[in-house]
């Protein structure tokens, strides 16, 4: 791999943070250029699982592993980037073992001695070995600690995707600095409270109306990181959006919880509302942020991740609680909305933008309606023929992939009435739902699935309401 051109140094600081609570290298491509005396103590390496790179045993001998551990702000987990493109820790340098430029080369430290194999570039979140041109890697898609680092082929795949690089303080025992946890997964103890849900036959339809634990989903481990979206310049974002704060702090999160495409198989990480709401609130930077040009809340929703057990597709989706962090559920009588604003930057195939899903009232695990985006612009209603499946595609509007749209879904007795850019159409529920209760989810629920982490939707919210009368 030829070295790429020096680009002028550039550190933002990351979604919601404050003062030195993280800083992350960004550019097209470009070399690190973050040096020991602007690192101070060092930073900690994260990956979008929460994991930290880590020296085994803080040790300082030559060909000791490199590997994923829990982060603990202690010496083996703060490296510092020279600028002779080498990355350091314990005063020793991240290295390719041998120097190979083989896939599944394990990654190690070693005493610096400026070779290829000591080189490396950052390029949208990788990290990359300039001496073997592949990025640095998860080995087996590995989340757990002592996850043993490797180089393989660069995929763009999560297992490659690392803040780059977030700040510690240089005493391990000092409190770290205010600010939102970025990027760090559900807390296993909190309880999903409510309703993954999903489609068994492989349909397009979403997440069942119990909180049992989900198995038997497919293995794929978490997924890719977007790519960067060539449709959007520096461009000013709109009014009331702030694109330095978590979307907690522009969209009101508290009666929402967040499904993400990574986690357990069968059972998917679950954001509570509690961790979402407000400027300092749950940023996931794979898979749920702010866009820093335009303040929109992005979803990333991979081809390959994990899913509910009754899915085939991973999402990255909001579903409507309680403001109890409960499970909300609503009856058709009555007047029902869900109003947004969004645009779709990236699909692949299909991907579902909002729903009404069923919920409590009987054994259906189907959506009642679901509204689908493809990358021609044309945009479809998908309304359910009865609770048993099945389901009818009707077209409602045509924008261009990466244009500006809005769509209101709103439930009214036995009416699904949709706008999709002010142009209303109604649908009849029919009387086979009468005994169910329903929720909204919204985000991105991508409609395919594939061995290409790299596949995927992204879908960007400028606004959303809903409102029950």
């Amino acid at each position: 791999m030829e070295s790429r051109p020096m680009m002028a140094k550039k550190n933002v600081i990351a979604a919601g943070a404050t003062g030195a609570a993280a800083v992350v290298v960004v550019g097209v491509v470009g070399v690190l250029g973050v040096t020991g005396a602007d690192a101070g103590s060092g930073f900690a390496i994260i990956d979008p699982g929460g994991k930290c790179v880590d020296v085994a045993g803080a040790s300082r001998a030559d060909r000791t592993a490199v590997q994923l551990f829990t982060c603990n702000r202690t010496v083996a987990q703060k490296w510092t980037i020279e600028d002779d493109d080498s990355v350091r820790a314990l005063g020793k340098c991240l290295d390719v073992t041998d120097g190979s430029t083989s896939d599944g080369a394990k990654v190690q430290l070693f005493a610096c001695n400026d070779t290829p194999a000591q080189k490396w570039e950052v390029n949208h979140g990788l990290l990359v070995n300039t001496g073997s041109g592949k990025c640095l890697d998860a080995t087996d898609w590995g989340w757990a600690d002592r996850t043993r680092l490797q180089v393989w082929t660069c995929t763009g795949a999560s297992n490659q995707v690392w803040l780059l690089p977030l700040e510690v303080p240089a005493d391990p025992t000092a409190t770290p600095p205010a600010g939102p946890t970025v990027g760090l997964p559900a807390d296993p103890t909190d309880d999903p409270t409510g309703d993954p849900t999903g489609d068994p036959t492989g349909g397009p339809t979403t997440s069942p109306a119990t909180g049992e634990p989900a198995t038997g989903a497919p293995t794929t481990s978490p997924t890719s990181s977007p790519a960067p979206d060539p449709t959007v310049g520096p461009t000013a974002p709109p009014a009331g959006l702030d694109p330095g704060v978590a979307p907690g702090g522009n969209f009101d999160l508290s009666t929402w919880h967040l499904e993400l495409p990574v986690g357990s198989p069968g059972r998917p990480d679950v954001i509570p509302p509690s961790r979402l709401r407000g400027p300092d609130g749950y940023v996931n930077p794979a898979y749920f942020w702010t866009d820093k040009t335009d303040g929109s809340m992005t979803f990333w929703a991979p081809e390959r991740g994990v899913t509910w057990k009754e899915s085939r597709y991973p999402r990255s989706e909001l579903r409507e609680m309680n403001p109890d962090g409960s499970a909300k559920y609503w009856a058709k009588a009555g007047s029902h909305t869900l109003s947004a604003e969004l645009r779709v930057a990236q699909v692949t195939k299909n991907v579902c933008v909002g729903q009404v899903h069923l919920g409590s009232g009987g054994p259906s695990m189907k959506p009642l309606l679901e509204l689908y985006y493809r990358p021609s612009g044309d945009i479809y209603i998908g309304m359910e023929n009865s609770p048993a499946g099945g389901q009818t595609l009707h077209k409602v509007g045509n924008v261009r992939l990466g244009d500006r749209w809005s769509y209101v879904i709103n439930v009214s007795g036995n009416t699904v009435n949709l706008t999709v850019n002010g142009k209303r159409t109604s649908y009849p529920i029919p009387s086979s739902f009468n005994q169910y209760k329903h929720f909204f989810q919204l985000g991105a629920y991508n409609q395919s699935v594939s061995s290409n982490s790299a596949n995927g939707a992204r879908v960007k919210f400028y606004s959303m309401d809903v409102d029950h009368r």
